[in-house]
């Protein structure tokens, strides 16, 4: 106990009462009930009303303790925050405010000095009664500065939005002055307050506009149309009562700042729905690459540098695959990115058409589609982001993971280019036809092509080889060296020429470097895999799913016979030796057949065949809700042909091969592993022996840190309709599936629409 503590009044805070029986001492709060044992703490409890010294409880000798006990005894009830020492008794007028800050774990007399202290307060936007906070300020004891005062040991903004533009300038005169500020928006029918920023410990306002703006990319793109900028205006709505706690609520938690009481949620906005009264805190953090509190830097220096993958055992077995962390630790690492305000991802829901076993869940628009008018915003949010699995948290880690891999793959600026034309970077480029794979005849053809095919199946304009673009650096885990690809192939939205573009083959997030770079090779020898198949139509061996002795198969297709369906498997595995299947399902209770898939590929041929058949669920149940797959098709010709057209009796490709014996598991030869880095190197030492090079770009984001790259492999086939010469006409002749090329104008005439 500190020196001078004797002197002091010794008493329970004032936020709690005491009881005391034969069964022990209750301390009694707002919060609950406190119980504390033993005739010794029963004796003192009932002197420590705050009117003895400790002197005066030594001479009582509460229970025959000895003097040291009884110092002794009340140190533990003060380090149990149960007990303070006080100047002098306070009046009784006084007593509900020292009440308060002993809740708050703060000396009564400290907090009360500090809110007694000066704070600036000022407003930018329109509709704003700075008046009705400042009065509910200084009803606290607080001074305020109205327009705002540079002595004043905190700054209240008020605002209209949070994205006001005037905000940069408050957020830039407080970094300069190393000064904390509090944000909050009294307007409207939902109260916003907080963070508090404080200069060089914390976030910016950038860090938390740019989450902003990311979810109103519908009003960006608007007020784009428009010709605005900034946010649009919206009429306001509100009422007295609601104003009238806005500036309360606002004047509290300034004054519990000024007062010393520091929590986790200073850190975040809280948001109050006056509709519903739901309040919620949503956590802002520091951006890393914030060019204006971070290191804008660190993006491009994560590009120049090398990827050396290190050994990583699979520490769990999860519905789509071997991890480094399980679902539920994914989950609560990356939790924090889920918020409607803060985060990435507004929210996370399951799809509940169709029977539970879909586990099918969404995690909000298509962060990798650029909405550049009204009818591409439209289309990239009905193409969400989604997860699948086994399990229910397998597909909710799953849509969380594919949200925050199309974010990392989306253009924001600091990425290092390169500018350069082709010819003059002679072998340090790859060239972009390698990776688009387009056949001459199709750049010729592309006008009519273009205008009766959806988007994602449009062909580029001609590459011209002497022209300058920007270039990024990728790793070859082959070669162990760099090389250069358009910046424009590998992120969404990048600015360059239209002769080349970015998807998503290849894109793929991880639990670990190891797993990200595993899933992104896997994705390309599914894709691959699945165009020879589809493209060429050449017939494949069912799977027999009896064999695999997995009960989960069992009720999947006892779901799928509930709701009219069947469904089956074929085994479409390429050159590459993984297993590669592909999940078919039809209507059987009506004309229309309906037909969808899903694909999936892995080492594990027991892992493949979940993802095919997981993918298959995840897909399933916009097709359910609607009409012969009205839903599906609606901004896509090719999937309107596809549902209006396909039976299994005219594309016989899509079912089991009866000239071939089912394959079961034993089929494959697969010898499980440990290590996720041993993956990779097997499938690279696999594509090296066929002639082919694996490249990797870390696309990481700092702020975000769940690990996504991009991964590409020149030569190998899109599923998309890219009908070069190369692997598309080679691989089923070389496999025996052909005995001689598909003629370029006999290839499948239905492009693979997913």
């Amino acid at each position: 106990m500190h020196a001078g503590a004797s002197a002091r009044l010794v008493g329970f805070k004032r936020h709690l009462r005491a009881a005391i029986s034969d069964g022990g001492t209750f301390l009694f709060s707002e919060r609950g009930v406190t119980a504390l044992r033993g005739p010794q703490v029963a004796a003192l409890a009932s002197l420590l009303d705050g009117t003895r010294d400790l002197a005066t409880l030594q001479r009582s000798r509460p229970a025959g303790l000895a003097a040291d006990q009884v110092v002794g005894l009340v140190q533990q009830l003060i380090d149990a925050d149960l007990v303070a020492l006080r100047p002098d008794p306070a009046p009784a007028a006084e007593a509900p405010e020292i009440a308060y800050w002993d809740s708050c774990g703060l000396d009564p007399v400290t907090a009360r000095e500090g809110v007694s202290g000066r704070v600036g307060l000022t407003a930018v936007g329109t509709h704003i009664d700075v008046a009705a906070v400042a009065q509910a300020l200084e009803a606290s004891g607080t001074s305020v500065a109205l327009g705002g005062d540079e002595t004043a040991e905190l700054t209240v903004v008020l605002c209209d939005d949070y994205l006001n533009p005037e905000l940069t300038h408050v957020d830039a005169a407080h970094r300069a002055a190393g000064r904390p500020w509090l944000l909050a928006k009294p307007v409207g029918g939902q109260v916003w307050i907080g963070p508090v920023f404080q200069p060089g410990a914390g976030p910016c306002l950038h860090c938390l506009t740019t989450r902003l703006w990311g979810h109103r990319n519908a009003e960006a793109t608007a007020q784009r149309l428009l010709g605005e900028s900034g946010p649009a205006q919206r009429p306001l709505a509100s009422v007295a009562p609601l104003a009238g706690a806005a500036a309360q609520l606002i004047a509290l938690e300034a004054t519990k700042w000024q007062g010393g009481h520091r929590y986790p949620g200073q850190h975040s906005v809280w948001t109050f729905d006056s509709l519903d009264f739901r309040g919620r805190h949503h956590e802002v953090r520091a951006r890393p690459q914030c060019p204006h509190c971070g290191d804008p830097s660190l993006v491009a220096a994560q590009a120049w540098s090398p990827i050396r993958l290190r050994p990583v055992r699979r520490a769990c077995y999860a519905g789509g695959g071997y991890r480094s962390r399980t679902p539920e630790q994914v989950l609560r690492r990356y939790r924090h990115l889920v918020s409607p305000v803060s985060g990435v991802i507004k929210e996370i829901k399951q799809d509940t058409r169709g029977p539970d076993l879909f586990n099918s869940f969404r995690s909000g628009p298509n962060f990798g589609a650029v909405a550049g008018d009204v009818d591409a915003l439209r289309s990239s949010l009905r193409d969400e982001s989604g997860g699948k699995g086994v399990t229910a948290i397998d597909a909710e880690v799953g849509a969380l993971c594919e949200a925050l891999e199309r974010i990392s793959g989306r253009y924001h600026g600091d990425e290092v280019r390169v500018r350069a034309s082709f010819c003059s970077l002679g072998e340090e480029a790859i060239h972009p036809g390698e990776l688009l794979l387009y056949d001459e005849k199709q750049y010729a053809d592309r006008r009519r092509w273009n205008a009766e095919h959806a988007p994602a199946q449009h062909v580029c304009e001609p590459f011209d080889e002497n022209a300058e673009l920007d270039w990024t650096p990728v790793w070859s885990l082959t070669g162990g060296h760099h090389r250069l690809v358009p910046t424009r192939m590998l992120y969404y939205g990048a600015p360059g020429p239209r002769s080349v573009r970015a998807d998503s083959n290849g894109n793929a997030a991880g639990t670990c470097l190891e797993d990200a770079v595993l899933q992104g090779l896997l994705e390309l020898v599914e894709r691959d895999a699945v165009a020879l198949w589809w493209y060429n139509r050449t017939s494949a061996p069912g799977v027999d799913l009896d064999a695999f002795g997995d009960p989960w198969l069992a009720e999947l297709r006892r779901a799928y016979r509930e709701i009219g369906r069947e469904v089956w498997v074929l085994d479409v595995s390429a050159d590459l030796e993984v297993p590669v299947m592909a999940a078919v399902s039809r209507r059987t209770d009506g004309p229309a057949e309906d037909i969808m898939f899903g694909f999936g590929a892995h080492l594990d041929p027991h892992i493949a065949l979940r993802r095919a058949l997981t993918e298959l669920n995840q897909l399933m149940p916009a097709l359910l809700s609607a009409d012969a797959g009205a839903e599906f098709s609606a901004d896509d010709p090719d999937a309107r042909r596809w549902w209006r057209t396909a039976t299994a009796a005219n594309q016989p490709y899509l079912v089991p091969d009866r000239a071939q014996p089912l394959r079961g598991p034993g089929d494959f030869g697969h010898r499980p592993g440990a290590d996720l880095a041993a993956d990779v190197a097997s499938l690279t030492t696999r594509l090296r022996a066929r002639g082919l090079e694996a490249f990797v770009l870390d696309q990481t984001r700092p702020d975000l840190e769940l690990p996504v790259v991009k991964v590409m492999v020149p030569g190998m086939r899109h599923f998309w309709a890219r009908f070069a010469p190369g692997r598309l006409y080679d691989v089923p002749v070389r496999l025996g599936r052909l005995r001689e090329p598909t003629p370029y104008a006999e290839l499948n005439p239905l492009p693979l629409f997913l």
